[in-house]
């Protein structure tokens, strides 16, 4: 440390909050053993999907000091991505994206946490900038600091932010005095559990990450054929459960901007440079632009029509079994009776089980049927970055 140190918490705060954070706070570093508890208990009962991140190590994800044992306090802040995300609204033949994934929200909120690592070395202490990092449940810090409190949708909800907000932290040796926790909570509005359109959010606080489209439409291979209807217009994330959280209205109402909507016929048609530049951002597996045209040919299928059905068609001889399998669903959903033949003429031909699957598909149950939706368009209601804890 260096002599005649000064920062303290509320000038890393103030620092913080003028290079754009909407709020700041500091905590220790114990141990969050209740977080660990729950993510624990939802793996084991399957509820965890094939999420990874903080799931693949909950032990790690929730003591700080087993990947930085000279830890002594958290330096938490969180970022709103409303107004300037925009809202999607409605658009004909188009994909939508979440708003937390217009832009890479990550990099304002990692520039701001990277001053506060150089105010605090500027005094002789360490700090290592934690952004959308599976060392440190993100949402279980900015709880502890007091920057919110725990949503019933499992976000953090912040008064004048509500759910819309990323969350960083720096961990640093330094003793900063520590901020009161927020005692807040929803009470008694639920408004966000039935709002899910899978009924993913199965009780306040708990989550069915198997039946998330944020975590469905980021997850590799194939999409369940119960889940595609859901899907409706939703290229990547989904924001339902946002839209209907009462302390973000404010934001809400204040993000008129037309973003976020993307012509189907040009995810479908571009070539992989366009699309990885585009995108790239977004949290996918290795096969980055295969996934986003996977998500776009089950689009195509809620919302597309017969002008579509050229480029569909020209994925049913794709190299990728996925991109095959999918677009199978989505060509017999908007293509015209002469594609029963043609999906037949090339079941005798295909080799992957997956394709063949979607060829000749098994009946769907009722039940999946009806958790998932039966219209072919989106419902018109609201529209998320998948819920990692």
């Amino acid at each position: 440390m260096g002599e005649g140190s000064t920062v303290t918490s509320r000038e890393l705060a103030e620092l913080a909050i003028a290079a754009g954070c909407a709020r700041v706070g500091v905590c220790d570093v114990e141990p969050f053993d209740s977080v660990r508890s729950s993510l624990d208990e939802r793996r084991s009962a399957g509820l965890s999907g094939g999420l990874g991140f903080t799931f693949a190590d909950p032990a790690t994800a929730t003591d700080v000091r087993r990947s930085f044992p000279w830890a002594n306090r958290l330096v938490v802040a969180g970022m709103a991505y409303l107004p300037g995300a925009g809202s999607p609204g409605e658009g004909a033949v188009s994909a939508r994206v979440a708003r937390f994934a217009v832009d890479d929200a990550y990099v304002p909120l990692r520039s701001t946490l990277e001053l506060i690592v150089g105010r605090l070395e500027s005094d002789g202490y360490r700090g290592v900038v934690l952004v959308d990092d599976a060392r440190l449940v993100d949402r279980a810090a900015a709880v502890r600091a007091g920057l919110g409190w725990w949503g019933k949708n499992t976000m953090v909800l912040a008064p004048g932010q509500g759910p819309w907000m990323l969350f960083g932290s720096v961990v640093t040796d330094a003793m900063l005095e520590v901020s009161p926790a927020m005692e807040r909570g929803c009470g008694a509005c639920d408004a966000c559990l039935p709002a899910c359109p899978t009924g993913a959010l199965i009780a306040p606080g708990m989550l069915d990450a198997r039946r998330c489209l944020a975590a469905v439409l980021q997850a590799p291979g194939i999409i369940p054929a119960h889940l595609r209807a859901a899907v409706g217009d939703r290229l990547y994330g989904c924001d339902d459960c946002l839209d209907a959280c009462p302390p973000g209205f404010r934001l809400l109402e204040s993000s008129f901007r037309p973003r976020g909507r993307h012509q189907l016929d040009r995810l479908l048609s571009a070539p992989d440079e366009e699309l990885a530049a585009a995108f790239g951002h977004f949290y996918l597996a290795r096969a980055q632009v295969e996934m986003v045209r996977r998500n776009a040919l089950v689009v195509a299928g809620n919302v597309g029509g017969a002008d579509l059905v050229p480029e569909v068609v020209g994925y049913l001889g794709h190299p990728d079994p996925v991109l095959r399998a999918h677009a199978v669903w989505t060509a017999r959903r908007i293509g015209p009776d002469w594609i029963e033949a043609l999906l037949s003429s090339l079941g005798q031909v295909e080799t992957d089980q997956r394709v063949l699957d979607e060829i000749t598909p098994v009946d769907q149950s009722p039940a999946e049927g009806n958790r998932a939706g039966n219209s072919r368009r989106p419902s018109g209601g609201s529209r998320r970055r998948p819920v990692t804890t």
